[in-house]
């Protein structure tokens, strides 16, 4: 810009001292000074913000010494806003075309105050006319009798806020008014301050204490730059209000209440409120906002804990596992020979090798005395359902995760979730933006299907912030709630509504409470360091919890109990002090693609009739046991990825009944699966979770019971015995299943694949344990060993490759029927003294040991078996002399001599084998 030679400092300094009217008709000379004028924003904009009495500084009360984008645009916005009362000035005119003729009628301004014209504000109000300005100068004002506005007036305190008191109470029954700058206090007789039942009314830059303000529909309010001190706001039916910038403190109760649905009858002033709503800046958020929100709750997360789990977010196809390679089954083992232990078990000397496999070639081995080799498949780790797999965890190591456990933005699920999208952006009833609650009972209020909205404010020290019953709905956005005395927002009796985008945290309770079929959409908040949970939800409550991180909660991350039953999916769930997500009393809930991890007691914990359906989830590094099925514990566990965790991968108790199928357990401390009367005399909430949980408003639990509704779930189909199916466990620090139960249980179709110790250990089985067509390989003593006691049946599995025997049993009911038993380093089968076992039309080979070692009075049943001989040193079939109780029937045993063809040229009639009893019950062999 070139003007008289002057340089643009020069021309700024010039244009600082120039007042508002003349700064806007410099900007309208060209495009030059109207870009001049803009960059004055933090220099003469600024000023003029600051120095206006009507407003206050833009990011009061949450941010004050946070400047705004733009200084004109916040000036501008308040101006905008401070005329909305006088837009219906044209709408008084009785006639559209003599408006045009007549003289505009200037408005006055009447001065009230000592020396002025009027001594009260009564009598100003006796002579005002239309849309007049009557001005109090300093003082305390009182009025003594109820002041009724009939005409629209402006009412404003001269001088700096506080200087002005007015003790009144006010009943407006004109169609707009103003008031600014004013302290209010009620008046002797009322403590209403200020009501209204069907005009619009402007509060701006003014204090209420110790009053009520009520505003009913169809009227209207705009509040801002306000501070309210044990004062309640009572809307009712309104079709519209706006509170913004507002601070709410002390309040003995609500600091708002929204009652009843919006006023279909709508006021004048509704769509210049509207419009004004829409043309501010929004607070929706945006991709910008949402990586920065992230990325502070990631350096707040590794700041907080004291060790951190690096997960490396990276998009794959893979819904719960990294794309790293586990050790091929099958890989050489060290070359030490395993022990033989007391019981006759052969016991691993060293930690041979990753994946605890055993290969029957090489190693050690005297090819003189091999003999041959049976070809079989040894079925490793299943991949996960994005055809992945899981390799062991390494310290500092990190995990991909697919992408859909990767958490989205806000605005990347509000543009895939319509609904939630219409939600957020829909206006209606109250809207409260940029407020601050403080130190008090109450926040917000919403009651008897009552409309609000609340963004960007603070609720802080309260007994609450939100409380919405009865058919209410609510949108939360970007809320900062922490410090309650109880629970941050609680949800009651159908209330409902979109809570998105908060950050919920220090609450003395659960962050957000559920209950009585309430409904809501709760997305991607951040809710952590709760003295509680983090969310409840119970007494039949539903709504949807997705993609939020909850997180350093002192219990249960996600509570479900009372027919609570709520969809949950997306969410990471870390860092507890509890569990991950705890399902008690007849909880529910569809729980699924999860990320559940570092938790200090069970990644899911499900006790007491709770029968949630827990699927594609990922529960890993929890410092307990990944899965706890409690007593009385049911639902459907299915597909989840169980990796890593300190305890068990899945632990059951006896009288619990879960459906445990498809699952990936793998590299846990302890047992992959285990299944036990009790834990360790531990209580039955280990950590004090969910021992003194009082979640009913008067203290008594039970009352929710008469509420429930009738299961018919058809996700949760009856169990009456406790199954776990087709899963993959593997790698897992002690026996991948450990069964000590009273009750049956059915294991079916699994691999169970290089674990620690044994593949399945039944230690005490009361009832019948079924064990059928599973595949036990390459672990790193027997595959099966069965405990004196149990009952157990074995059909139809594969056990091979484990570096002790295939099957050890000390079982008074045992029933081995249809197995194929290879590749074992010890025996086949050992039957040990005082068992009494079937076996029956299995093929069992050892490439060391016998085939079948019976081992003192054992009491067996060996018949219609093929039998293969391994080495040439060792027979095969091995028992004591005097056990006239081992009876067989009908096996056929090969016995393989050095550099002989390959045993399907053998003629059958040399392969079989007639063996009988003689009188001291020692076996005689004779070949045909």
């Amino acid at each position: 810009m070139e003007a008289g030679g002057l340089p643009l400092e020069l021309w700024r300094m010039i244009l600082a001292y120039l007042h508002l009217p003349d700064l806007g008709r410099c900007s309208l000379v060209c495009r030059a000074w109207y870009e001049l004028i803009l960059s004055l924003d933090s220099t003469r904009w600024r000023q003029l913000c600051l120095e206006c009495t009507e407003c206050r500084h833009p990011n009061w009360p949450n941010q004050p010494d946070v400047e705004p984008e733009s200084w004109r645009e916040a000036f501008k916005q308040h101006y905008l806003a401070s005329k909305t009362w006088t837009k219906n000035a044209l709408d008084l005119e009785s006639s559209v075309c003599f408006s045009l003729f007549r003289r505009r009628r200037e408005r006055r301004t009447l001065s009230v105050g000592p020396g002025h014209e009027f001594d009260s504000l009564g009598s100003a109000l006796a002579m005002a006319s239309l849309y007049d300005r009557i001005e109090l100068f300093p003082g305390v004002y009182e009025e003594q009798g109820e002041i009724i506005l009939k005409v629209p007036v402006e009412i404003v305190g001269h001088g700096k806020l506080g200087e002005v008191a007015l003790l009144a109470s006010i009943d407006q029954h004109c169609s707009t008014t103003r008031l600014c700058n004013l302290v209010f206090m009620p008046a002797w007789f009322s403590p209403f301050m200020f009501k209204t039942t069907s005009g619009h009314i402007q509060f701006d830059n003014c204090n209420f204490e110790n009053g009520h303000i009520q505003v009913h529909g169809p009227g209207t309010c705009q509040v801002k730059f306000c501070t309210f001190k044990n004062t309640h706001v009572f809307l009712h039916n309104v079709p519209l209000c706006v509170l913004e910038n507002c601070e709410f403190v002390g309040s003995e109760n609500n600091s708002v209440t929204v009652e009843g649905h919006p006023s279909a009858d709508k006021n004048w002033a509704y769509k210049y409120l509207l419009g004004l709503i829409k043309s501010s800046p929004s607070m929706l958020p945006t991709e910008d906002s949402d990586s920065l929100m992230s990325l502070d709750l990631e350096s707040r997360d590794q700041a907080w804990s004291p060790r951190t789990c690096d997960i490396v977010i990276e998009g794959s196809q893979s819904p719960t596992s990294p794309a790293a390679t586990s050790p091929k089954p099958g890989s050489k083992a060290g070359s030490q020979e395993a022990e033989v232990g007391s019981d006759g078990e052969r016991v691993a000397q060293t930690p041979d090798s990753s994946d605890g496999g055993l290969s029957p070639s090489g190693e050690d081995e005297d090819e003189d005395q091999l003999t041959y080799r049976l070809s079989y498949q040894v079925q490793g780790p299943r991949p996960v359902l994005g055809g992945s797999f899981l390799g062991p965890p390494l310290p500092g190591a990190s995990i991909q995760l697919p992408s859909c456990l990767v958490l989205n933005s806000l605005q990347q699920e509000l543009q895939k979730d319509k609904e939630a999208m219409g939600l957020a952006s829909s206006v209606q009833g109250c809207l409260i933006r940029k407020c601050l609650f403080r130190d008090g009972k109450g926040g917000v209020f919403v009651c008897s299907y009552g409309r609000a909205k609340m963004e960007g404010n603070i609720f802080r020290n309260l007994t609450y912030a939100v409380r919405c019953i009865h058919n209410s709905k609510i949108v939360m956005l970007r809320n900062d709630i922490h410090r309650c005395r109880a629970s941050g927002i609680f949800l009651r009796l159908e209330g409902g509504g979109l809570i998105a985008g908060n950050n919920i945290y220090h609450n003395a309770e659960a962050g957000i409470d559920i209950r009585k079929k309430s409904n809501p959409l709760i997305l991607c908040n951040q809710i952590h360091h709760g003295l509680r949970s983090g969310i409840v939800v119970l007494g039949n409550g539903k709504g949807i919890i997705r993609n939020n991180q909850i997180f350093s909660n002192k219990e249960a991350g996600i509570y479900i109990l009372y027919h609570g039953n709520p969809v949950v999916s997306g969410n990471h769930i870390f860092k507890g002090r509890a569990a991950g997500i705890a399902v008690n009393e007849n909880g529910k809930g569809l729980i699924t693609e999860n990320v559940i991890r570092e938790n200090q007691w069970g990644g899911v914990d499900i006790r007491r009739g709770g029968v949630p359906v827990l699927r594609s989830n990922l529960i890993c590094f929890g410092y307990s046991d990944g899965v706890v099925v409690g007593d009385e514990g049911k639902g459907l566990i299915e597909g989840n990825t169980i990796y890593a965790n300190k305890g068990c991968g899945v632990w059951m108790m006896s009288s619990s009944l879960p459906h445990v199928t498809s699952n990936h357990v793998s590299y846990n401390g302890l047992y992959g699966v285990a299944v036990f009367s009790q834990k360790d005399g531990s209580g039955e909430f280990p950590g004090g979770h969910g021992a003194q949980e009082n979640f009913s408003e008067d203290g008594d639990a039970i009352l929710w019971e008469p509420e429930l509704e009738k299961d018919d779930d058809p996700l949760r189909r009856p169990v009456t015995i406790a199954l776990v199916e087709s899963n993959s466990i593997n790698h897992n620090g002690a026996s991948g299943l450990y069964v000590q139960s009273s009750e049956a249980l059915h294991v079916v179709t699994n691999v169970i694949h290089a674990n620690g110790d044994r593949g399945i250990t039944v230690a005490q089985s009361g009832q019948l344990t079924r064990v059928t067509n599973n595949s036990i390989s390459c672990n790193r003593q027997s595959g099966v060993k069965v405990e004196a006691q149990c009952k157990v049946e074995l059909r139809g599995n594969g056990i091979y490759d484990n570096r002790g025997h295939g099957i050890i049993t000390k079982g008074d009911s045992t029933v081995v029927i249809e197995n194929d038993i290879i590749g074992n380093r010890g025996s086949g089968l050992q039957l040990l003294p005082r068992s009494d076992t079937k076996v029956i039309k299995n093929r069992i080979h050892s490439f060391r040991a016998y085939g079948i070692a019976v081992r003192g009075r054992a009491k067996a049943l060996v018949q219609e078996n093929i039998i293969f001989q391994g080495k040439t040193s060792k027979t095969i079939f091995q028992q004591i002399s005097n056990n006239r109780e081992c009876i067989l029937q009908n096996n056929k045993f090969l016995v393989f001599k050095k550099n002989t063809p390959h045993p399907d040229l053998w003629p059958v009639a040399r392969m079989l084998l007639h063996l009988c009893m003689d009188g001291l019950g020692s076996a005689c062999v004779v070949l045909c």
